[in-house]
């Protein structure tokens, strides 16, 4: 059985991945409270005493609009601690999968594919390129956009949290102007399972297969719980953004590799969810 080190095995997709395919991989937890991965001692004492196969980095600082802030912390996390385990794995002679995010592109010539050219906008974005660019050709890098999954008690997706606004009686402004690519846990997790058997040091894109905007995917979801579809307003990219971290307006994700797993339109991952009553 192939062996896995992973990092962020108890976020909102490395816990996920690791319910789905504990038949597939054994998996080898690197804990935050075990491991500090920013210490380059650490890493290279942990590591030299785990037997891995592959090095799966989930772990990131992922608060994007907080990140224009805490400018050190983000790329103290994104990119040193990236560096940190990609040479010692490299070293350990191991294969290393780095989780990216559709922010390395500026939304503004959609859509984009393993091929398009990355220029990201904000902290966040740059960061994570930036490890990127650390992998590039001796890793494999797997792109991931706006994941969801029905129940995580640690951390709220952008589904969930605009099924909840509905379900309290809450009105909420979406975006009318602007697209994002919801991705359904599950598949990112098959995904990885065929990428993980058959390794390959290139860029992959494992996206939902619809791009829509904000306001359409809250109507959707109230269309699909039967929620008050009243409550949903409308506002633009430009007034939502205004005081925000910049992030990319048309985040239309695709991928021209992926013929190994379907992946689910929203329609489709909405109907597979199940939310607390």
């Amino acid at each position: 059985m192939i062996k896995v080190a992973i990092t962020g095995s108890a976020g909102l997709v490395g816990s996920r991945v690791q319910e789905l395919l504990y038949h597939d991989f054994e998996f080898i937890p690197l804990l935050h409270h075990h491991i500090d991965i920013t210490d380059k001692k650490q890493v290279r004492e942990a590591l030299s005493q785990i037997d891995f196969d592959i090095f799966l980095h989930l772990s990131s600082y992922t608060q994007v609009d907080l990140a224009e802030q805490e400018k050190d912390a983000a790329y103290t996390l994104n990119v040193a601690a990236t560096n940190n385990v990609y040479e010692e794995t490299i070293k350990k002679g191991k294969k290393f999968v780095y989780i990216s995010t559709d922010f390395v592109f500026d939304g503004t010539q959609p859509p984009y594919n393993e091929e398009s050219t990355p220029h990201p906008l904000g902290i966040y974005g740059k960061t994570k390129y930036e490890a990127e660019q650390i992998v590039k050709d001796n890793a494999m890098v797997v792109r991931i956009s706006y994941p969801y999954r029905a129940v995580f008690e640690k951390k709220t997706d952008f589904i969930r949290s605009v099924y909840r606004y509905l379900k309290k009686g809450k009105k909420l402004s979406m975006v009318t102007d602007s697209k994002v690519t919801p991705t359904y846990i599950d598949d990112i997790a098959y995904g990885l399972k065929y990428l993980i058997k058959n390794y390959s040091p290139q860029v992959f894109h494992l996206v939902g297969s619809e791009s829509l905007s904000p306001y359409e995917t809250a109507c959707r979801i109230a269309k699909q719980f039967d929620l008050d579809s009243a409550l949903i307003g409308k506002i633009t990219f430009a007034t939502l953004s205004k005081d925000r971290a910049p992030r990319p307006q048309y985040s239309v994700i695709q991928s021209i590799k992926n013929g190994f797993h379907t992946m689910m339109s929203l329609e489709q991952g909405l109907q597979k969810l199940v939310f607390e009553s």
